[in-house]
């Protein structure tokens, strides 16, 4: 598969461009771009990279330091891209490889670094690689690229292990000549066998093929998963989804993907700019995660275990000090993330009763979810290390849980026993004006139908105007730049507290945040940068209304 060649590779003077100071990635506020929902640059209902190209400005007006994209390659769209076709090419729908390149170059121009998905754990039904391999039959040396193998049962009737899909149902298909293969998503996402080098190969030469292309860094979807147990042992458990994230599995988080990862590493050490790696693994413990960012290894991983806590003072304050614990004997970053395209955005999640996990198909109390979602950012924003935004969120943009089946393209929502399946809920076209057919993303309407509450959501809608959600993420991410306190560092000093609230010092700031449903007084801490809420402050004393953060500066 081909399409049109830039006019030349970035060099790494381009590259340098972006560059404000060393590490930057220590402290990286990092917004993600899904882009079939952002912007739609030609009125076909889908976003595209001309699109993401467009609003480039109001990202850096925003004040991220980078882009990471979600999958714009070729693509059947099985999995909404995350069934890769062809790693070099970009999806029609999306544009052509002139549009990545021209996004690529705008970005630099505005100081704003650019992060591409990587999608290494398995590819498309539609790869010629896997097209080979099942049109040539039992033997093929292109089977040896994909798990492959005989069934059980007295005629190869059952599939080869006990293995379930992450979308449901058997991790195994049948193909007509009799074999099965492994598949840990969807049955059109064939994983690949890393024991075979030529998968190795090819994966290093990707690399190198974007990184000519100018990108800052990859994000490694399924970091976790490209390593499987020898002999690919059954698992001996029914409902093993439950067990996702929470215990050792046979096909997550194996020993043999550092391997990987430490080869990876040396090519992208071989370019300027600081490129860096992020790693999507789900791993039992925060200390698992860390094995991925050893020095020799990649730079960051999301921080899974912090986006599935509970909005209380207890449960953030131990997980925010494991995280802390664990990266530092490492040197490498914490990482904090309230939402992605994979869960129920986080405005909705804490409108919600806990316990509900992170798909959640109520839309529970908006107000009291808005509120705690904005004191969450804020006490997000003012750990140490890195943080990720996803996009809409500045938008206090809630889940829309009320989709019509007939509009929903989640694969899991159409296998039985997987993941609930409402993952569109999050990926609806975000609102930039009151008015048109698809609140300015686009002139002909969005793929996933929009709210009409959303009009008073928009980014036109809450510009300049004081309190709103979208001028509190510019205020603090304004504050974050200019803080010399803030960012970078592997520490915080907890300060004492009434029950249900945090409070810790980082130099001369200090962040205060009140979990709890009603309003607490405390001491003042000198000047309020920014507050999530309504502060009132008297005779040394502040009052913080319920879930609220505030910001302080003793300086």
């Amino acid at each position: 598969m081909s399409q049109q060649t830039p006019a030349a590779p970035a060099d790494d003077s381009t590259v340098a461009t972006v560059a404000q100071h060393r590490d930057w990635w220590r402290d990286a506020v990092i917004y993600q771009v899904y882009p079939r929902s952002f912007a739609d640059s030609n009125g076909d209902g889908m976003g595209d990279l001309e699109g993401v190209r467009s609003r480039l400005p109001y990202l850096r007006d925003l004040g991220v330091d980078a882009v990471w994209l979600s999958p714009f390659y070729a693509s059947p769209q099985a999995d909404a891209g995350y069934d890769v076709a062809d790693y070099r090419a970009v999806d029609p729908m999306f544009g052509n490889l002139l549009d990545a390149d021209a996004l690529i170059r705008d970005a630099h121009e505005l100081s704003l670094r650019v992060i591409v998905d990587l999608v290494p754990n398995h590819s498309s039904d539609q790869h010629e690689w896997f097209k080979r391999a099942l049109a040539e039959g039992p033997g093929s040396p292109l089977r040896e690229r994909y798990h492959f193998r005989p069934g059980k049962g007295e005629n190869g009737e059952l599939p080869p292990n006990d293995w379930e899909s992450i979308f449901g149902g058997p991790a195994w298909t049948r193909v007509e000549d009799g074999e099965w293969y492994l598949h840990l998503f969807a049955p059109e996402q064939p994983d690949f066998n890393w024991e075979h080098p030529a998968v190795g190969d090819e994966f290093r030469s990707i690399l190198r093929f974007w990184l000519d292309m100018g990108v800052d860094g990859f994000r490694i979807d399924v970091a976790h998963g490209l390593v499987k147990a020898d002999g690919l042992p059954d698992l001996g458990s029914h409902d093993q989804l439950k067990l996702l994230g929470n215990d050792v599995m046979p096909f997550f988080d194996q020993d043999g993907v550092h391997a990987i990862y430490r080869q990876w590493r040396l090519v992208l050490d071989e370019y300027a700019g600081e490129r860096i790696f992020v790693a999507e693994a789900w791993t039992p413990t925060v200390e698992r995660t860390a094995n991925y960012v050893r020095p020799d290894e990649l730079h960051q991983a999301f921080n899974f275990q912090y986006l599935g806590t509970e909005w209380d003072a207890k449960e953030l304050r131990t997980v925010i000090d494991r995280t802390l614990e664990a990266m530092r004997p490492v040197g490498a970053p914490a990482t904090w993330v309230l939402s992605n395209h994979d869960v129920t955005r986080h405005a909705t999640r804490f409108a919600n009763p806990p316990g509900l996990g992170t798909q959640i198909r109520t839309a529970g109390d908006r107000e009291l979810g808005l509120r705690r979602a904005r004191a969450a950012t804020l006490l997000m924003l003012a750990l140490p290390g890195s943080a990720y935004v996803y996009q809409g969120e500045e938008l206090g943009l809630p889940d829309v849980v009320d989709l019509p089946d007939e509009v929903r393209q989640d694969p899991a929502f159409f296998r039985g026993a997987g993941q609930d399946g409402f993952r569109d809920g999050c990926r609806v076209p975000i609102p930039w004006t009151r008015a048109g057919s698809s609140y300015g993303f686009g002139s002909g309407g969005s793929w996933l139908p929009q709210p009409s509450t959303w009009a008073e959501l928009s980014v036109e809608a809450q510009t300049g105007v004081a309190g709103s959600t979208l001028e509190l993420y510019r205020s603090a991410l304004s504050a974050r730049r200019s803080q010399p306190d803030l960012g970078a560092g592997d520490a915080v000093e907890w300060l004492r507290a009434p029950e249900g609230v945090l409070a810790f010092r980082r130099g001369e700031f200090v962040c205060v945040a009140n979990t709890t449903g009603e309003s607490v007084t405390i001491p003042s801490h000198g000047r309020v940068l920014l507050s999530s809420g309504e502060v009132t402050e008297a005779d040394g004393e502040a009052k913080l209304p319920a879930d609220t953060t505030v910001w302080w500066t003793t300086a």
